[in-house]
């Protein structure tokens, strides 16, 4: 007599979470959040540009641009995300939150510039670059959620100059000054 249950098999099939099914979507995300950006400044007087360092003598950047830089941002934190979660499984659910908690600090920092409060967008911007000693921030999803959060503000290609600052410094302490001191502390023990 056939049973008709299957034989089983050595590895089953591991099913992909929700958040790790909607990972890939990243660039999808990004483009039409800059849709909705250059469709509203379109509506309202025109595509912007910023200029570097809020000087009208430097150069000023489209927020054209935004069609590029975020979807790039997108994919590379889509990629980096799902590489992630291939090896863990709470690892996409951790890339979601690091997405987030990046977009709050983004938008944050965005609505006190707009408002005016110039020493409450350095201390969120301080703070962030403070976080980057402890956290990873510089993984794209936090660059990307970062973006996202600044680009209604300030388009796309300036806040991704301010990430990368805080990346570089994230960079640093992770993978030269953490090593260091626990070569150091491993010496001193010894």
């Amino acid at each position: 007599m056939t049973s008709l249950i299957p034989p089983a098999t050595k590895e089953q099939p591991m099913s992909k979470s929700t958040i790790t099914r909607l990972l890939p979507y990243g660039p999808v995300m990004a483009l039409l959040i800059v849709a909705v950006h250059l469709g509203w400044e379109h509506t309202h007087g025109g595509v912007r540009s910023h200029h570097l360092l809020a000087r009208a003598d430097l150069p000023s950047v489209s927020n054209w641009w935004g069609l590029l830089v975020l979807p790039i941002l997108g994919w590379l934190a889509s990629r980096s995300a799902s590489r992630r979660a291939a090896l863990d499984s709470r690892a996409a659910a951790r890339s979601m939150a690091a997405f987030a908690g990046a977009l709050l600090v983004g938008a944050a920092l965005s609505a006190s510039f707009i408002t005016g409060h110039a020493s409450a967008a350095s201390g969120i911007f301080l703070a962030a670059l403070a976080a980057g000693l402890v956290l990873p921030t510089y993984r794209a999803e936090y660059i990307f959620g970062f973006v996202s959060g600044m680009s209604f503000v300030l388009g796309s290609v300036l806040p991704t100059i301010a990430a990368s600052i805080g990346a570089a410094i994230s960079v640093v302490a992770h993978f030269l000054v953490r090593p260091g001191l626990a070569r150091l502390l491993r010496t001193a023990r010894a």
